[in-house]
């Protein structure tokens, strides 16, 4: 993977599509660090239909995600009485 400065990734967009396109992603650096990467679309596609859920995906699924003994199903939980002092 090559890394292009941000400044010459502006400068030299054409070369980086390109590059992009011939070679695979290509990495972009702000004062050094990585920030960003650009992949071709058709990657793109592969990596968002294999990616796992979100966490909002995971919250709302009725699915269990583990088997652990002593843990209460979803919707059957122990409801205490008031506390008293």
């Amino acid at each position: 993977m090559k890394t292009w400065p941000v400044h010459d990734a502006k400068a030299h967009f054409s070369e980086l599509l390109n590059a992009c396109e011939r070679d695979g992603p290509q990495i972009v650096t702000k004062r050094g660090a990585e920030m960003a990467v650009l992949v071709p679309i058709s990657e793109w596609r592969r990596l968002a239909t294999t990616a796992h859920p979100t966490l909002k995906e995971l919250l709302l699924s009725d699915e269990a995600r583990f088997e652990e003994p002593g843990l209460f199903e979803r919707g059957k939980t122990c409801h205490r009485g008031p506390l008293e002092f």
